[in-house]
């Protein structure tokens, strides 16, 4: 169920009944000359959207601008601060504890919004307000995808085209693609970023020219449909385990005496 759909009197009911609630959260960056800038929020909104349809979860709107500063130098690219971004994913989380949710799983597809969503999540666990996690889909399926490519690339690679391809095909530059891998890094091994074990680079464009990693070329939408499908069943039973606990369960441990 999408919130955003429906009258505040259709919702007093679904929401007085609901416990969890689905935030789907990407970005808007460069992904590659064969990607769009859209890429991690599509992903993260059909997921989203595939798993609220199947359980009768509410979502909400996608957050679609990230913490994608290290993408800047690619004309299109839209960021906001990490500060910022904590503050106003934090505060759309408060506002659906205000409306009776307990539990909220973040369905992201941005790398770069990580470590900040765990971190307002920890803040949300540890005064009580609501538990909220932060779900990746590629982090959900890791051997499939190993599976399906030779060569991933955490970025614009194989698994993300492969995504668009089935989610959004006609948003593909398929004459791109081979450019993606030609232009890009497709073996990370071969990158000269990190030296006597310090990582040397800050941005995408140190280590990709054209912002691509891996070898996109391996892609179909055959591969993405599959991804799709084992993703959206991973996020379903996360869904379906964190509506069965109890909420004590979900509050933090007291300290120890």
């Amino acid at each position: 169920m999408y919130l955003a759909d429906h009258t505040w009197p259709a919702l007093q009911a679904e929401l007085d009944a609901a416990s969890t609630a689905i935030v789907p959260l990407g970005s808007t960056e460069q992904h590659g000359p064969h990607l769009p800038l859209a890429t991690d929020h599509l992903i993260a909104e059909a997921l989203a959207t595939a798993a609220a349809d199947e359980t009768g979860i509410p979502r909400t709107p996608t957050v679609d601008i990230g913490v994608s500063p290290h993408h800047r130098q690619f004309p299109g690219t839209l960021w906001v601060d990490p500060p910022a971004f904590r503050q106003y994913v934090e505060s759309v989380t408060r506002n659906l504890a205000y409306h009776g949710i307990d539990r909220v799983v973040y369905v992201n597809a941005h790398g770069g919004n990580v470590s900040h969503l765990r971190e307002v999540g920890r803040r949300l666990h540890e005064d009580g307000t609501i538990y909220a996690v932060e779900w990746m889909w590629d982090e959900s399926i890791p051997e499939l995808v190993d599976e399906l490519f030779e060569h991933n690339g955490p970025h614009a690679g194989p698994k993300e085209t492969a995504m668009i391809s089935h989610i959004a095909p006609e948003l593909v530059d398929e004459t791109a693609v081979s450019e993606a891998r030609d232009g890009g890094l497709v073996d990370l091994e071969e990158s000269d970023a990190v030296v006597h074990g310090a990582r040397t680079y800050y941005d995408a464009i140190d280590n990709s020219a054209n912002g691509a990693f891996g070898d996109p070329t391996d892609a179909t939408a055959e591969k993405g449909e599959r991804l799709f499908e084992a993703a959206t069943e991973q996020l379903v039973h996360l869904l379906e385990w964190l509506e069965a606990r109890e909420p004590e369960a979900l509050r933090p441990e007291p300290r120890v005496e």
